[in-house]
């Protein structure tokens, strides 16, 4: 038997830079498309490894066959003496005469079999139909055509390398016919270079100045940043996402340092901190107690020979511009009040049917008011400060411009004003928790304000018939109803659901004629009750005791909405 030599695979898209935030998903579709084609024609292979750099994305499989295997198959067909019509009809799927058919006998019955054997293709032919494919069924969020091609990609695509066994696979795409042929570096080495597999490719693109592995940037980055640090006796704030993000807009980092200036440092951290990541995608450092240093770390896609001094300068003179900008909404935000603010958000829409952010206010005030007696420390005077603060600094100049920071900001003016630190964290807080890595509320204050919120959300939206469907969720409404669970069950809160529920339904009557006479209760407990099934299930509770518990009523008769009855009956 003659044993199939096995061969590499090496495939890459060339192109303008792609989307940091599109490129691990891309990776992952054109591995996933050609991996399952190939599995499909029955090419086994013994690893496939997926690669993305801002400007490529790469695909090595190893092991391949250099073709596909023989295939013998037996299809059984009616019985000989059957009528013509069928007879004809199993024939013609099968492509063959009679005198081509075998007969078998089966039970004292003669059938026809037909016996079809397929040649086995070659597979850099296969594997030519398989990344033509493959390349066209990649989905983008956006995608454009350019110059006067009828394609469509996430960007201009400028090359494809195609290699199976050393060897140019016949492949095309728009413009773009495969070689064997990459470029390096867009500035630092950008001639052609030719490769005749994997181990060569990765070695040439390296001198190139181009770093395939995403990981192996992720590395250097954070290296590279982390000793910038310690040199200067500071340390690098934590930013793993910042980390991801910026390896993929660099292909080969080049991490440097730079000085924020002393005039900025009196503006609050997080504007700092926004400043720098959300425009300029910056790293923060810190002193060893955790408060802001007075420098940077950006990472630079070229290596130049002044060792980075004119990167340096230039961006912190951008820089300078940011902080000014965000320095004047400072020092504007703080002439004014929060409370005399609030008018305003009477022109800002929640929702059509649900009146304007200075309604919800109003609603809001009045729940939190209704449910501190059920939050042990909440004030209710505190508590309907603090709400009706909440979402005052949404029309301030800093959160205009740094939406990232609301919250943030009113906790800063409302301190400033010389309310009290409850309140103040209040603001801040009561937009929490807005996933399950983020913090849950415990001060009294803070837990009435927040789950007065989501609740008014969460009863007005059910209200008009918004809620949510399969993965359609544009409200975010089961991340609210998780929050309001966290809220209760973290803080051990006696609440009373289904009647917070009407109270929150009765404060929006008269302000808008297309909400509902019914209050979504029994709806609402459901939702919810389906939340929570999901959070238990998580945390190993058997199915059936979930189903069972859910079941049960409260004492005395009527659903079930203590949520800490509930899971101690889980218990």
């Amino acid at each position: 038997m003659t044993r199939t030599r096995m061969a590499e695979f090496l495939l890459e898209l060339l192109s303008e830079e792609i989307p940091a935030r599109m490129q691990s998903r891309a990776a992952d579709d054109l591995k996933r498309l050609v991996t399952a084609a190939l599995k499909d024609a029955g090419l086994d292979f013994e690893s496939a490894k997926a690669y993305v750099t801002p400007r490529r994305l790469t695909l090595v499989v190893d092991g391949l066959p250099s073709k596909q295997p023989d295939v013998r198959e037996e299809r059984r067909g009616p019985r000989t003496d059957a009528p013509e019509k069928a007879v004809n009809g199993f024939l013609k799927s099968v492509g063959l005469t009679p005198d081509q058919c075998e007969q078998r006998e089966i039970k004292g019955k003669t059938f026809y079999f037909a016996v079809i054997e397929k040649k086995g293709v070659d597979t850099a032919q296969v594997l030519a139909g398989i990344v033509a494919e493959a390349i066209g069924q990649l989905s983008w969020p956006k995608s454009m055509r350019w110059g006067d091609h009828s394609v469509r990609w996430v960007r201009p695509l400028h090359g494809i390398l195609c290699l199976f066994a050393a060897k140019v696979v016949d492949v095309a795409f728009g413009p773009c016919a495969a070689t064997n042929t990459t470029h390096g570096h867009r500035f630092m080495a950008p001639g052609p270079i030719k490769v005749k597999d994997f181990a060569d490719y990765q070695k040439k693109l390296k001198a190139a100045y181009v770093l395939i592995d995403a990981g192996g940037r992720r590395g250097k980055i954070t290296d590279g940043a982390t000793a910038l640090a310690e040199a200067a006796g500071l340390r690098l704030r934590d930013d793993p996402g910042l980390v991801d993000e910026v390896a993929g807009l660099v292909e080969w980092p080049v991490v440097l340092m730079g000085a924020i200036g002393k005039e900025f440092m009196e503006l609050p951290s997080e504007v700092l901190i926004t400043a720098m990541r959300s425009h300029q995608k910056y790293f923060a450092l810190e002193h060893a107690d955790g408060t802001m240093a007075p420098h940077f770390i950006v990472v630079s896609n070229i290596t130049v020979d002044d060792g980075g001094k004119a990167v340096v300068a230039g961006n912190e003179r951008v820089l300078r511009a940011r902080l000014a900008d965000a320095r004047f909404f400072w020092d504007q935000d703080r002439k004014r009040s929060l409370e005399s603010r609030v008018p305003e958000l009477g022109a800002i829409v929640f929702h059509a049917k649900l009146g304007t952010l200075a309604e919800k206010i109003s609603r809001v005030e009045a729940l939190a008011a209704s449910l501190a007696p059920f939050i042990p420390g909440a004030g209710k005077d505190r508590v309907r400060s603090a709400a009706m603060l909440a979402k005052a600094d949404l029309v301030t100049g800093m959160v205009g411009e740094f939406p990232e920071l609301q919250g943030v900001m009113g906790r800063y003016y409302a301190l400033g004003e010389g309310e009290g630190a409850d309140v103040a964290d209040a603001i801040a807080d009561h937009y929490a928790p807005a996933g399950p890595n983020d913090a849950c509320p415990t001060a009294p204050v803070s837990v009435a304000v927040a789950l007065a919120d989501k609740i008014d959300s969460l009863v007005g939206f059910f209200a008009i018939d918004e809620t949510p469907t399969g993965s359609r969720d544009p409200f975010a409404l089961r991340r609210a109803a998780l929050g309001v669970i966290r809220l209760i069950v973290e803080n051990a809160l006696r609440l009373p659901l289904a009647e917070m529920f009407d109270k929150s339904h009765g404060l929006y009557d008269g302000s808008r004629a297309a909400l509902g006479a019914a209050v979504p209760t029994r709806d609402l407990l459901d939702f919810f009750a389906d939340r929570l099934k999901v959070h238990l299930r998580e945390a190993g509770v058997a199915h059936d005791l979930i189903a069972a518990v859910f079941k049960a009523e409260r004492p005395g008769g009527g659903i079930e909405d203590d949520l800490v009855r509930l899971l101690a009956r889980v218990d």
